[in-house]
């Protein structure tokens, strides 16, 4: 609004308004402001990036190691118990990782052998106190894989390997009254010590097993 008062003098009234001069900033000022900010939000966003990176590598290998690991354990276990139902119908006995058949009728143990050997088996080789211990509950005299081979000189099992650790009974073996005694069966039950040499001619029960490791 104008207001004149004299010729020469005028004054004026100015309506109240903000004055925005102290807020405004050059665009030198806004750079200078906010440039580092936004430095360290590319540097969070990239360093995150490379972390996620990273994480999903991870979860990967992870994922295929479980899965070929489960897969393959799925599949031979698969394979297993169909291999056990097979035989266990058939009469065998699954002890540890092998199946067993324990016979019913007597033969040397030469036939013994080729019974269980026609089934894919041999004749049972005790490799632990515990399979010992479950081969001695059938309280029947019957045959091991065990034999005396005279161009060794010392006992060996059907599948080839040495005698290293041996349960004989007291004084056993011994080629009773001067006999060629170069077969091994159970014959002292209660004991664990329950081996005895005898002639491979004489006849008794007899142990196959399969063993299962795949």
């Amino acid at each position: 609004m104008v207001r004149v008062v004299h010729k020469e003098e005028i004054s004026i009234d100015y309506v109240n308004t903000r004055d925005t001069s102290a807020n405004r900033l050059t665009d030198k000022d806004r750079k200078v402001h906010h440039a580092p900010a936004g430095r360290r939000i590319y540097r969070i966003v990239a360093i995150s990036f490379v972390l996620l990176c990273i994480l999903q590598v991870a979860v990967n290998v992870t994922l295929r190691l479980y899965f070929f690991k489960t897969g393959n354990l799925t599949r031979n276990d698969n394979i297993l118990e169909k291999l056990s139902d097979s035989y266990i119908k058939r009469g065998w006995v699954f002890f540890g990782s092998s199946l067993y058949f324990i016979s019913s009728s007597k033969e040397p143990w030469l036939k013994s052998r080729e019974f269980c050997q026609r089934r894919g088996a041999d004749l049972v080789v005790i490799n632990t106190v515990g399979e010992q211990d479950f081969i001695g509950q059938f309280y029947r005299l019957t045959w091991l894989g065990l034999m005396y081979q005279e161009e060794l000189g010392d006992w060996e099992w059907v599948d080839g390997t040495p005698l290293t650790k041996s349960y004989w009974g007291e004084s056993e073996p011994n080629g009773y009254q001067g006999r060629n005694e170069s077969c091994v069966e159970i014959r002292f039950f209660g004991d664990q010590n329950s081996w005895n040499d005898i002639p491979c001619y004489e006849q008794n029960f007899w142990i196959c097993e399969k063993k299962l490791a795949l």
